[in-house]
Order: structure tokens, then C-alpha cells, then sequence
């Protein structure tokens, strides 16, 4: 399926965050040379903010076009006990603090760096979504959390980020450039016990995403196996949202 990407470039942003390891591991196993970056500093990282466009054209001037690029940077919110329980606690800047790195992020790096692949006409760009770009977090999930709530930027920031992928799937079609979403579902790692019962009896296959269950599917929009596939939401959420 990935064959043709060996030996090509790709640029994954949030390289170092929770799934951007597991994105460049799976670009270079199918051979990729990955450019990783991520605002935080560390081995074969190149250090830029995704929402400062000069950071990033720097990058690109010395990289060129790449073939792939993988917007994945991104923040949540966290509640804030001292602001007090439920949604009147969550605070009005935070919630645009995660905009602007979701949101505005995948906008700036993809006009950076999409505008190179459209010129180069080629490439394929997939951004990392989420089930709660389509579905409302379900408070009962969370219920066991007193005064939690799950904030509301995250789910809203994401959304965007689909509305984003739209526009530049219908702009860059013509140029030869697919962009795609894949959208996890929830990810095992560190959940107490109550919420993963709560979690996965709601979930069709039993179970919440491990990370290996994600390869697949990004290297499908990465490489041709996806080559008429353009403008989609490719859910990987083990049927959350069926």
C-alpha cells in the first residue's frame, strides 16, 4: 500500500506530543524521510510554533515541497478547579488559546506548506481530527468526576479543522494535492478504571484505540491506496459514532 512513498518527504507537526511518535514512526517504516516539528526542543526536532508562519516558511525554504505533511499539533483544555465546577469555570481565554493552536495552527502550516505542495502539484495532506469534531463529549462519561467538565474548545477547535480540510480539499483539487482528515477516537493511555468501563461499553468493538489500530489508516490517506480521495473525514473511532 505505502510503497511508492519510499524515499519521499514528509512533515508531521506536534512530533513529539502524544500521537505524533506513533505518525513518524509509521512514515518512516514505510520509508519516509520525516521533517518532525513541534514547539517543544529534542532530538531531530526542528523548533517552531504552528501558528508562526515565518518559523515555518524558514523550514520549508531549507526542506522544499513535501510529499505528505501531517498537521497533529494540537492542546487541550484542562479544567480549572480554582475557577470552580461545571461550565461557568472554564475560562474564556484558555478556550481561545486552543483555537488558536487547533485551529489557526492547521491553518498556517498548510498555507505554508500546502501552497509548496500545490505549486509542486502533488501530495497528500491529512489533518488530525477528532469523534468530538462530530459527536458532543457525554457528560455521563464523567459523571464520576465531581464538578468535572469536559471544556468545549477541543471539540470546537477540531470541528474547525474538518471545515478546514473541506476548504482545501475543493481549493487544491485541481493542483493535484488530496487533504483528508483521520480522526481518532479515544486512545488508551492512563484512564482510570470507571471511565474506560463507561467509555468502551459505548463503543461497538469493545475497546478503546491502541495506537498501531491508527497506522493503517494514515498511511491509506498518505499514500495512493486514497489517490481519489479528497475533501473526507476518515473516522477511526471503533464505531463511537455509528
Amino acid at each position: 500500500m505505502s510503497a511508492e512513498l519510499q524515499g519521499k518527504l514528509a512533515v508531521v507537526t506536534g512530533a513529539s506530543g502524544n500521537l505524533g511518535p506513533v505518525w513518524c514512526d509509521a512514515l518512516e517504516g514505510a520509508g519516509m524521510r520525516v521533517v518532525r516539528i513541534d514547539v517543544t526542543p529534542g532530538d531531530g526536532v526542528d523548533v517552531a510554533d504552528v501558528t508562526d508562519g515565518d518559523a515555518l516558511r524558514a523550514i520549508r525554504e531549507r526542506i522544499g515541497a513535501p510529499e505528505v505533511l501531517v498537521n497533529n499539533a494540537g492542546i487541550d483544555q484542562p479544567p480549572d478547579p480554582s475557577k470552580g465546577g461545571g461550565i461557568e469555570g472554564v475560562d474564556a481565554d484558555e478556550f481561545l488559546r486552543v483555537l488558536d493552536v487547533n485551529t489557526r495552527g492547521v491553518f498556517v502550516v498548510t498555507q505554508v506548506f500546502g501552497s509548496a505542495m500545490a505549486q509542486a502539484g502533488r501530495g497528500s495532506i491529512v489533518n488530525i481530527g477528532s469523534l468530538y469534531a462530530s459527536v458532543a463529549p457525554i457528560p455521563e462519561l464523567y459523571d464520576h468526576m465531581p464538578g468535572f467538565v469536559k471544556p468545549p474548545a477541543y471539540a470546537a477547535s477540531k470541528a474547525g479543522v474538518i471545515a478546514l480540510t473541506k476548504y482545501f480539499a475543493r481549493l487544491w483539487g485541481p493542483d493535484g494535492v488530496r487533504v483528508n482528515a483521520l480522526s481518532p477516537g479515544g486512545v488508551r493511555g492512563g484512564q482510570d478504571d470507571e471511565f474506560l468501563r463507561k467509555y468502551n461499553a459505548r463503543v461497538p468493538l469493545g475497546r478503546m484505540a491502541e495506537p498501531e489500530d491508527l497506522t493503517g489508516p494514515l498511511l491509506f490517506l498518505a499514500s495512493d491506496a486514497s489517490r481519489y480521495l479528497t475533501g473526507h473525514e476518515l473516522r477511526v473511532d471503533g464505531g463511537f459514532t455509528a
